[in-house]
């Protein structure tokens, strides 16, 4: 391989706080406003501000997502005509691209334009102007980069994050991040953020940071969620870590609710008023459309099918898998299946469970985006990319806890007071997958996706969110 260079990332060891701070009003920096005063619409009545930052996406070789979003201060619920412009240099004083666009209402005043007619691999930098009564506004400066175009072989360098939980903790992960000057991209496999009210998990944790969710109930309404992304876009190492590099994302459940699956999720609860499931998935789905760098699903897809693959040269294809929304089976879990169970009675349930568990017909990615992964493993590897990457949510391996009652002592299982490993505890002794909102509770569509791979010839490597803790594992299909 050959090693890429980069010019320097605006100075971003130490100019972080630079990057996250609110937009200026514009002043008479010639090169940024070279074509950015073209602008003659009418200006947005009343005074306008960047608490938001700035973001790329889903690079590809000749085009880049960005984006921003604008808070209008004044009275009136109208768009806010915004610029744009891409620059070949941090100075802007090469201009590569400009355009005009709104921040609307009905988008909740974001802003996501897809760049095109850039050079491949290439570094840019990118900026956008709000045009009000009160001044121009200018955001906050990103830097982006295109993918490398086939017939090269760059190396590339991954960010891999998942499960950001504002209130349990600050996110000095995004901070060290957005230190990095050698990034192609970063890849978020879900769990952006958790939609729990301050009375939920993580919510303790959050009183005593001062970091309590906004609203403070559970999202469940189109508002509910807009709030939530917005208070998680308001963490200023999160806004650095956005304008440092684009970002690959996909959602894993909490972007909606916990356990989430197509027909339903097993932390939302009519009965509790919460409305129809499809309802609130829809919310979930337009607000994380609007407040994320990703590039909206191709008209005649569902608007939640945001499955979609990137080329970095003849390197590495990045495929980002939707597990959640639009294929997956419904839940089936231990604690419905064996809970309350005398214990002479759980070993036979359990063997009932995993009959369905193993159901052929079960399916975590739906039978259209388990066609799309299986032509483009086969494509990327016919074409002689070197690795086929899963941007994937869950853990894919297979995973047995040990029998507990052999490898601990009766003093140890007396100590254990946590209720969810005492009853792992003797659950464990019938060497049975504990986690089956893994893709251990769809083992038929696992071995259609390795047996994808394998005719193929694809090198695949999985990447996986969710767990909060750290694995690495080989794969093994059933033979």
């Amino acid at each position: 391989m050959t090693q890429l260079t980069r010019r320097n990332l605006l100075g971003l060891a130490g100019g972080v706080a630079g990057l996250a701070a609110c937009g200026q009003r514009s002043e008479s920096d010639t090169g940024a406003r070279v074509n950015m005063d073209a602008d003659t619409r009418a200006p947005y009545d009343g005074e306008v501000a960047y608490r938001h930052g700035v973001a790329s996406g889903d690079p590809l070789a000749d085009r880049v997502i960005i984006w921003t979003r604008m808070t209008p201060l004044g009275p009136d619920n109208k768009p806010v005509p915004v610029s744009y412009g891409v620059f070949a240099d941090r100075e802007m004083q090469q201009p590569v691209a400009f355009g005009l666009t709104l921040a609307e209402p009905g988008r909740d005043f974001c802003v996501k334009v897809d760049v095109e007619g850039l050079e491949p691999d290439t570094e840019y930098f990118y900026r956008f102007i709000a045009r009000a009564t009160s001044g121009q506004m200018d955001s906050p400066l990103g830097r982006t980069r295109t993918a490398a175009p086939t017939g090269t072989s760059p190396q590339l360098k991954f960010a891999v994050i998942s499960c950001s939980n504002y209130p349990f903790g600050l996110f000095n992960v995004y901070r060290e991040i957005a230190k990095r000057d050698d990034l192609d991209a970063v890849i978020h496999l879900g769990d952006y953020l958790y939609e729990y009210g301050v009375d939920g998990y993580g919510g303790e944790t959050g009183q005593a940071l001062g970091r309590t969710h906004d609203p403070v109930i559970e999202t469940v309404t189109l508002e509910d969620y807009r709030t939530r992304h917005a208070q998680y876009k308001s963490d200023p190492d999160l806004q650095a870590a956005h304008a440092a590099a684009p970002w690959l994302c996909t959602w894993d459940d909490h972007e909606s609710t916990n356990n989430s699956y197509r027909s339903g999720a097993e932390n939302h609860n009519p009965q509790e008023n919460e409305g129809d499931w499809s309802d609130r998935k829809q919310a979930a789905v337009q607000a994380y459309l609007e407040w994320m760098p990703v590039r909206d699903p191709e008209p005649g897809r569902a608007r939640e099918a945001i499955y979609r693959r990137f080329d970095f040269g003849d390197t590495a294809t990045i495929f980002c898998l939707e597990s959640r929304l639009t294929g997956r089976s419904d839940e089936i879990s231990w604690f419905a299946e064996l809970g309350g169970l005398e214990p002479a009675r759980i070993p036979m349930a359990a063997a009932r469970t995993m009959t369905r568990v193993q159901a052929d017909e079960r399916t975590m990615l739906g039978a259209a985006q388990e066609d799309w992964l299986a032509g483009g493993l086969a494509a990327s590897a016919g074409r002689g990319t070197s690795w086929q990457v899963l941007a994937n949510q869950v853990i894919m391996a297979r995973v047995r806890p040990p029998n507990f009652t052999r490898t601990l002592s009766e003093d140890q299982i007396a100590a254990v007071e946590n209720g969810y490993v005492r009853q792992l505890i003797p659950f464990s002794q019938l060497a049975l997958p504990w986690n089956l909102d893994a893709w251990d509770g769809f083992p038929a569509a696992r071995e259609r996706l390795y047996k994808a791979a394998a005719e193929a010839g694809a090198n695949l490597v999985t990447l996986t969110g969710d767990t909060h803790t750290a694995w690495a594992n080989n794969l093994h299909d059933a033979g």
